[in-house]
């Protein structure tokens, strides 16, 4: 999404190595830089997944976002990513949202959960779960880039969601459901923490 911005230079940067795989082994992505390659940032993104579980540990990431921080005008996330921006201490007394099933942890580093899709604090936007990012993308590309950008972007992309179903809040599921996702994230997470 922020890609799509007049004269965007994006970044994806990375703790170490030339390719990142997801928690769930799903996806690989290339990296254009190491932590120690970036001093500054005009917007910083901090995406989620599984791995921000074992990231919220990692005193180099979290340093490196403080410092990142210091120089950003807008420093955001998606899903989980506000986990690591709240273990940094980036959100303390701040509201913030992540993924629903993990939005109590934000309580853990004095962050305030909000129960929203985006959350703005400041010069910080968090956005719930993975589907919520294309929604902080074109609100983001609104603020800086105005509304024909913004526009422009979402149309490009087609963003005109209907989806089939009204499942995508917690609050309109079965408590089955609910439970069944809370024990599949569990079990990944388990196996994460078995493998380091």
């Amino acid at each position: 999404m922020l890609a799509r911005l007049p004269g965007a230079e994006v970044t994806f940067v990375a703790p170490g190595g030339s390719t990142i795989v997801t928690g769930d082994a799903r996806l690989r992505l290339g990296v254009d830089a190491t932590l120690d390659q970036v001093t500054s940032a005009d917007l910083l993104l901090v995406p989620g997944g599984l791995a921000t579980r074992r990231l919220i540990a990692d005193r180099r990431l979290l340093e490196w976002l403080r410092a990142i921080d210091r120089t950003t005008t807008v420093t955001a996330s998606v899903c989980t990513g506000s986990l690591l921006l709240a273990a940094a201490g980036l959100l303390e007394g701040r509201r913030a949202t992540c993924h629903w099933a993990r939005l109590s942890r934000l309580t853990e580093f004095g962050a305030v959960p909000v129960a929203e899709r985006l959350v703005r604090d400041g010069k910080y936007a968090t956005a719930a779960g993975v589907s919520a990012g294309i929604d902080l993308g074109l609100a983001l590309a609104l603020e800086l880039a105005g509304r024909e950008v913004a526009e422009s972007i979402q149309l490009a992309i087609e963003y005109d969601p209907a989806p089939p179903l009204s499942a995508g809040h917690p609050a309109r599921v079965s408590p089955a459901i609910r439970d069944a996702i809370l024990q599949r994230l569990q079990r990944q997470e388990d196996a994460l923490a078995a493998d380091r």
